[in-house]
């Protein structure tokens, strides 16, 4: 192993989950919802339960355990810890691969989709679609460190990416991302040939002033005005004040859980549940990693620095596209080619949202290797 990188396993002391438990147990809360549905957020009842399970039933140990199966290490680059995951394939002609998470996500949306790509032959799989899986925790998230200035920004951290990867023995490699890992992975495909070879998005960010030729393109820039008016409270509170919303979140874990499981609700694709997609011990993994690391102020940031710094760049490598019908943006293959004329791969998948690694390994899977398998032939869609 490099000299610059050091294992760094998952270990919160007892104490700190017995502070969660005692908050849990303390909870203030607040009086019921007037509406019947989800329409004022998070109700009552089901908060409730999903707290009340946090207390007495969850386990948080069986996670962390899990989490240090995957070679759990930090380095430090450009004055920042940076931690992460990193599962090698045993395949010899595996390609180094980088996932980047994004917000209110984290590394654990990869782990069952990490052991697919790693290891296809033991899946059913082509081993030669075997990749050797990175999946580093962005800035301010997680275990890795918070900034204490400005500038992280996707660009930075693509750029961090860059020394992780070769690091570990990965001069040149893949990357993919959706939400911030959109951002970081666009920067990554701007750095482009040789050290970045190919790029795969699973979510697309349209906006509204891009045109619609037809009822699906209209469709989608309904869906990104639902959005809008209905579900992008937290944006502008996290583009705004992300510090103040930290207050509120660092604080109370029913706060953390409810600003949460909100979103697992409204960008899962589910039957009337969001836990029918995601297990009750799903979400409080991902949210118990964010509470435990106090990671709600830090989190929020990027949404701060962002808005005032990011700017799409072009991409010259191989671009693939994988549209899940239940996310925040809906892409048309015009829209992402208008863009991305490197585009070698184009797929609206059957089932899945915005968490679509975790909702949907094994699709999320399939895409990604159909993606990368095309720009390892040089042939498209």
């Amino acid at each position: 192993m490099n000299a610059l990188i050091r294992p760094h396993p998952f270990a919160f002391p007892d104490a700190a989950l017995d502070d969660l438990r005692q908050r849990l147990a303390n909870s203030r809360w607040p009086d019921r919802e007037t509406v019947d549905d989800w329409s004022q957020g998070a109700p009552l009842a089901k908060l409730q339960s999903l707290c009340e399970y946090w207390r007495t039933g969850y386990d948080w140990r069986a996670c962390e355990a899990r989490l240090n199966t995957f070679d759990p290490s930090m380095t430090h680059i450009d004055g920042l810890n940076i931690h992460f995951l990193h599962l090698r394939s045993p395949e010899p002609g595996a390609r180094p691969l980088v996932l980047t998470h994004g917000w209110p996500g984290s590394v654990l949306e990869f782990l069952d989709v990490a052991r697919l790509l790693a290891d296809p032959r033991a899946h059913g799989g082509d081993p030669k679609d075997a990749f050797h899986v990175v999946m580093p925790t962005l800035p301010g998230f997680g275990l890795s460190e918070k900034p204490t200035r400005p500038g992280w920004t996707p660009e930075r951290i693509a750029r961090a990416w860059v020394v992780l990867m070769e690091r570990l023995g990965y001069p040149a490699f893949l990357a993919q991302g959706g939400d911030w890992g959109y951002s970081v992975t666009n920067a990554l495909g701007a750095i482009g040939a040789p050290v970045v070879q190919a790029v795969h998005f699973n979510m697309f960010p349209i906006t509204e002033e891009q045109s619609a030729v037809d009822a699906a393109e209209t469709h989608a820039l309904k869906r990104l005005r639902a959005f809008k008016d209905n579900e992008s409270g937290y944006q502008a509170q996290q583009i705004q004040s992300p510090q103040t919303i930290g207050y509120a979140l660092t604080d109370s874990p029913v706060g953390q859980a409810a600003w949460f499981y909100e979103k697992y609700e409204v960008w899962t694709d589910h039957d009337g549940d969001p836990e029918h997609t995601l297990s009750r011990d799903q979400m409080l993994d991902n949210i118990s990693l964010y509470w435990l690391t106090a990671t709600a102020a830090s989190s929020a940031r990027i949404y701060w620095e962002n808005s005032r710094s990011f700017k799409e760049q072009p991409i010259a490598v191989p671009v693939g596209v994988s549209q899940f019908p239940r996310d925040i943006h809906e892409s048309s293959r015009r829209w992402v080619l208008e863009r991305y004329p490197t585009l070698v791969h184009y797929k609206q998948v059957a089932k899945g949202g915005h968490f679509s690694a975790w909702e949907q390994p094994v699709l999320f899977a399939d895409e990604l290797r159909a993606s990368f398998c095309h720009s390892r032939d040089g042939n498209r869609d």
